[in-house]
C-alpha cells in the first residue's frame, strides 16, 4: 500500500527519533552490539540510484552554464526570477547534494541520510522545473531540448531514491514493532521467584529426641510356703 509523502515524513521523523532513544536506553541497560552489516543487495541499488544522480547532476551544471537567458524572449522580470533560480540551482548543484550523496554513501540504510537526500530532489526538481518550462517559452529549442533531458533523469533518480526510502521506512517500522516489544519485556523486570513454604524446625533441632521409656519385667512371685501340718496326739 503507497504511503502518501506527509504521512511518509511523520513516519521518517518519528523513526529518526526512537532510533536516537534506543540505542540511549540500550546503552543504559547494559545491552550493547554492532549493527547488521548491509545486504549487498541494498547497497547496489543504492550505487546504481546515486550513480544516475551524479552524472544527471553533472549535465544539470552544464547545460544550465550554456543556457544564454539574457538572450531570450521575455521581460526583464521574468529573466532575473530565472537566473535566481539558476544560481541557486548551482550551488544547490555544487555543493549542498554532494554533501549529501556522500553521506548517505557512508550509511546506506538510514533512513535520515536517506530522507535528507529525497527532499533536497524534491526542491531541485521543483526548481529546475520552473527554468525548464521557462526555457521551454522563451529559450532556445537546443537549450529547452538539454534542460528536458535532464529533467527526465532527475525525475528518475528522484522515483527511485524515494521508492527505497519507502521500502526502507517500511522495514524500519517492522524493527520498531520488534524494539517495543523487547523493550516492553525488559522494562518489566524479570519474573518473581516462586514462593518457598519455610518449615521452622528450630525448637526441634534444640530439644533431643525424647528416650523411651523402657519397663522392667517384674521377677517371678516366689511360691508360698505351706503351713506346717500339726503331729498327731499320741
Amino acid at each position: 500500500m503507497a504511503i502518501s509523502q506527509n504521512n511518509l515524513v511523520r513516519l521518517v521523523l518519528f523513526i529518526v527519533a526512537f532510533g536516537l532513544i534506543v540505542p540511549k536506553w540500550a546503552s543504559a541497560q547494559g545491552i550493547t552490539g554492532a549493527p547488521p552489516p548491509v545486504a549487498y543487495t541494498s547497497v547496489n541499488e543504492l550505487n546504481g540510484i546515486l550513480t544516475q544522480l551524479q552524472q544527471t547532476a553533472q549535465s544539470m551544471q552544464a547545460n544550465l552554464q550554456k543556457a544564454r537567458i539574457e538572450k531570450w524572449k521575455t521581460d526583464g522580470a521574468t529573466k532575473r526570477q530565472t537566473q535566481a533560480n539558476v544560481d541557486s540551482l548551482k550551488r544547490n548543484l555544487q555543493s549542498a547534494l554532494p554533501d549529501m550523496i556522500t553521506e548517505l554513501n557512508n550509511k546506506p540504510e538510514d533512513t535520515g541520510a536517506s530522507f535528507k537526500l529525497y527532499r533536497n530532489l524534491d526542491a531541485l526538481y521543483d526548481v529546475f522545473g520552473s527554468v525548464v518550462e521557462s526555457a521551454g517559452a522563451f529559450g532556445s529549442k537546443d537549450e529547452f531540448q538539454s534542460l528536458s533531458n535532464d529533467m527526465s533523469g532527475l525525475e528518475s533518480a528522484r522515483r527511485s531514491l524515494g521508492e527505497r526510502v519507502q521500502k526502507l521506512t517500511a522495514d524500519k517500522e517492522e524493527e520498531l514493532t520488534r524494539l517495543r516489544a523487547q523493550v516492553k519485556t525488559l522494562s518489566a523486570g524479570p519474573p518473581p521467584p516462586p514462593k518457598k513454604t519455610v518449615i521452622d524446625d528450630t525448637d526441634t533441632a534444640k530439644k533431643p529426641p525424647a528416650k523411651k521409656k523402657v519397663t522392667k519385667p517384674k521377677p517371678a512371685a516366689s511360691p508360698t510356703a505351706a503351713p506346717p501340718t500339726p503331729s498327731p496326739t499320741k
